[in-house]
């Protein structure tokens, strides 16, 4: 019995660990993989972005010092060190608030309710256009405290709702397909994520790209187009902001309108990432990339005393027999099946 079960522990084990650490290693390769490929992405970007942006922004310094110096000829009381200390203050104004220097004579405010129900969505969204900041030291500390509790409130409020989202335009119609139709859930997967994302762009990106830029004044279709993207996928650069306009109509209803719009926007856009995760699985990708839980659910509910629900009979991986410790070590005692 001793030697069946040194025999065991010594042509066993090592063969699990060795699959375990196989397993292992190739996730670590994937995921380096993904890394160097992250890292080129990042490059490729910023060279073209260099490449794209650099010729204009020479031109526009050009431009910009040639009228400043056609100013000072024009102006030959003013000193060229008095017109950078207006520039600057100019500048340092617009950085806080654009409405200081477009709209500072106005009755419109920069922080009426509506400007300020737009700001707190843009903040606990994360999209944060920084166009509107706050000015004052109470202010910057309330927006601190504010996003604590806020950023991850709309996470959990955004998650909850996805997820009944995905059960209606996912998991709902690939189930019935995939009855009603008898066609592989693979397949059907491919064709549905071309469905929801097509749905999505005209909702959400093409009917909103038109209605901003017929809006606003200054935008053009790809501006709007343009502003939806980077807004939903809350980069939130802000170099684009609607309703900032003098004189806008019913611009507290605008203001609102467009917070209802980035809501319902992040969660297509939960929505589609949702959904790719469960094409991802589906096709076995997830598994060269994520680890595997640390423990079957079966255990967790077991720590939380919860009772496990009982669960159909796996096919067991196929080891190789050998004999059991404590069993009879003689060849009629193997498993030959």
């Amino acid at each position: 019995a001793s030697a069946s079960v040194a025999a065991f522990f010594r042509s066993y084990l090592p063969r699990v660990a060795l699959r375990s650490a196989g397993r292992a290693m190739r996730r670590g390769a994937v995921l380096a993989a993904f890394a160097l490929a992250y890292a080129g992405y990042l490059l490729l970007g910023a060279l073209v972005i260099s490449a794209v942006e650099r010729p204009y922004e020479s031109r526009l310094r050009a431009e910009l010092r040639e009228l400043k110096r056609d100013f000072l000829r024009s102006s030959p009381c003013l000193s060229e060190a008095s017109l950078e200390r207006f520039l600057g203050a100019v500048l340092s104004a617009d950085r806080h608030s654009a409405a200081l220097l477009h709209n500072g004579s106005a009755a419109t405010s920069s922080w009426d309710c509506a400007s300020a129900f737009f700001f707190a969505s843009t903040l606990i969204t994360t999209v944060g256009y920084g166009y509107t900041t706050p000015l004052s030291d109470a202010g910057k500390a309330f927006c601190i405290i504010y996003a604590v509790v806020g950023v991850p409130f709309t996470m959990l409020v955004l998650a909850a709702t996805v997820q009944r989202l995905v059960r209606t335009f996912t998991s709902g119609p690939l189930e019935y397909l995939a009855l009603h139709w008898g066609s592989d859930r693979r397949i059907l997967s491919w064709g549905h994520l071309f469905v929801l994302m097509s749905l999505v762009l005209v909702a959400f990106f093409l009917v909103p790209a038109a209605i901003f830029s017929s809006l606003e004044e200054s935008w053009s279709f790809l501006d709007a187009f343009y502003f939806c993207f980077i807004s939903l996928c809350t980069i939130g650069l802000g170099d684009y902001v609607p309703g900032e306009q003098p004189g806008q109509h019913l611009r507290p209803l605008y203001k609102v309108s467009i917070t209802v719009y980035l809501l319902l926007g992040l969660m297509a856009m939960l929505l589609i990432l949702q959904t790719f995760h469960k094409l991802a699985d589906l096709h076995g990708l997830s598994d060269l990339v994520f680890l595997p839980p640390e423990q079957p659910p079966e255990e967790h509910q077991s720590i939380l005393g919860e009772p496990s629900p009982p669960s159909e009979p796996r096919q067991r991986e196929q080891l190789p027999a050998y004999p059991r410790p404590g069993g009879p070590s003689h060849y009629s005692s193997i498993n030959r099946s």
